[in-house]
């Protein structure tokens, strides 16, 4: 009997050293696999990308600006009827954007035409709004507040009257701009909000990658990556941002209603300049957070990412990706998300009393 249980010992330790020994190999199979990708990435992607870097403990009272900003964006009473901030369709909470297809305005009732993107990242983009017709994150801060699809405020003077009647503008005002007799400007309220906006980045882990921690990313990220470049994603999706450097006509190969099932053909650019070669032209969105940052395109139209991917091969490259690699690109775009800085997250205790 004692036989029998040795010999059974021995059979049950032989298949777990086995056992072990299969998972050791497999593990040594994958880490040889990625330090080759890791080759063939070092060659390529220092053409394509570079890294971000932000503060993950960012302190808003260290700047009187930034602080000035950090209020306002979430104030409701920068809207009309005091209903909905900067925040609510660029939810912080939610990497920057509200999760839908379009925003509720201030009416509760009105949506805007295209969907509101993230302001992560976004003090680094070549222009603002999808069709580009803001320079600068300043200028995009005082425009959805006029806007009478948006928060619907009659106009600038009307604004200013109304924080000025606000103690705590009187004091957050005159900090950030204590040299000017009159510091509550509808001016300095888009530099304020500009100058919060500007420290919401969000870099990731592969920024670690990018500067040379090669455990950074697994072995199906670094595929992904090395199919976004060798497929063609990089001809638009370059920079730091990758995006947001340039704008690109939406439909290159393709009609994209014809695939997103957009109810509605948005001319893009071309409302704006009104030239003919701008039609259906949009800016090039960034693809930090992606992940996280859908519904998607101009209209949010797509709700998958995976979906996403595939229509942009196909719209923009004429190219049909297989089943793998939409799957390793998709794991790769996920490895762009970072973290929004904790205290920007939390409602400003004066405004949360109010």
């Amino acid at each position: 009997m004692r036989n029998i249980y040795a010999i059974l010992a021995i059979i049950s330790f032989s298949l777990y050293a086995c056992g072990n020994f299969d998972e050791q190999k497999k593990q040594d199979e994958e880490k040889f696999q990625s330090s080759q990708y890791d080759v063939s990435l070092e060659k390529v992607m220092g053409d394509f990308f570079k890294p971000i870097y932000g503060d993950k403990n960012l302190n808003l009272s260290a700047d009187a600006k930034v602080n000035l900003g950090y209020h306002l964006y979430y104030d409701p009473r920068l809207s009309k009827n005091s209903t909905i901030s900067c925040n609510s369709c660029h939810n912080l909470s939610t990497y920057g954007v509200d999760n839908e297809a379009t925003s509720l305005g201030d009416d509760g009732q009105t949506r805007g035409g295209r969907n509101s993107p993230t302001v992560l990242n976004a003090g680094d983009h070549i222009a603002q709004f999808w069709d580009g017709r803001a320079e600068t994150i300043e200028d995009q801060a005082g425009m959805p507040i006029t806007n009478p699809v948006e928060m619907m405020i009659p106009n600038e003077d009307f604004l200013v009257q109304r924080l000025r009647e606000i103690d705590l503008y009187k004091k957050l005002f005159k900090r950030a701009y204590p040299k000017e007799v009159q510091p509550i400007t509808y001016e300095n309220l888009k530099v304020a909000i500009g100058a919060f906006e500007r420290k919401l980045v969000t870099p990731s882990r592969f920024d670690d990658y990018l500067r040379g921690n090669k455990e950074a990313l697994t072995l199906q990220e670094k595929k992904g990556m090395l199919s976004f470049i060798n497929v063609g994603c990089t001809t638009c999706h370059t920079g730091p941002l990758l995006g947001a450097t340039m704008f690109q006509k939406f439909g290159v190969f393709h009609n994209y209603w014809a695939l997103t099932k957009s109810p509605n053909i948005d001319n893009g650019v071309f409302d704006v300049i009104k030239e003919e070669d701008k039609k259906f032209v949009f800016k090039v969105p960034s693809l930090r957070n992606i992940e996280h940052t859908g519904p998607y395109f101009h209209d949010g139209s797509v709700k998958s990412l995976e979906d996403a991917v595939k229509i942009m091969a196909t719209l923009q490259l004429n190219y049909k990706l297989s089943p793998e690699e939409t799957e390793n690109i998709v794991a790769f775009l996920k490895s762009l998300s970072g973290e929004v800085p904790n205290a920007a997250k939390q409602i400003p205790f004066a405004i949360a009393q109010k």
